[in-house]
């Protein structure tokens, strides 16, 4: 009896194992939003903050506080850019501004050029965003940022 309890753990240990490290995970969790959806303020435990704009512009305020931030070249300068989920069906990020619906956003600041991917992860109706070079990998739990306001902003 004891080894038949066993058996099931072992094996459900190895499929979370494998799914976290084939890359499924972000797969799984991901949360397809729209548009509308993603636009308003967002704000980080840390005190991060990203107010999306439907005409795909963004403001960032305190974004050199993120782990992801270090990739830039002068994370104090992030403060705006523009933003869109990647074109359909494209094996890289690709921003496109015509796709309507997705789970990851393509950051792209207006200083110094920098782009930071985004993951879209949890319920649909309730996301969190999560600014990270590596989906499976994830954010620090100060860095995952929760939508404020489900109202769209005009720009």
């Amino acid at each position: 009896m004891g080894r038949q309890l066993w058996r099931p753990i072992v094996i459900m240990g190895a499929v979370g194992t494998l799914t976290v490290s084939c890359g499924l995970a972000a797969v799984i969790h991901a949360a397809e939003v729209s548009t509308d959806q993603v636009a308003g303020r967002w704000t980080s435990d840390g005190g991060t903050s990203l107010t999306f704009h439907e005409d795909h512009a963004f403001t960032a305020e305190d974004f050199d506080e993120l782990a992801v931030s270090s990739g830039c070249e002068n994370p104090s300068a992030l403060s705006s850019g523009l933003w869109a989920f990647p074109a359909e069906g494209s094996p890289l990020i690709t921003p496109d501004e015509t796709v309507t619906r997705g789970t990851v956003l393509s950051l792209t600041f207006s200083a110094s050029e920098c782009e930071v991917t985004a993951y879209l992860f949890g319920d649909e109706d309730d996301p969190v965003l999560c600014p990270t070079d590596d989906a499976d990998v994830g954010c620090p739990m100060d860095d995952y940022l929760h939508r404020n306001q489900t109202t769209a902003l005009d720009s």
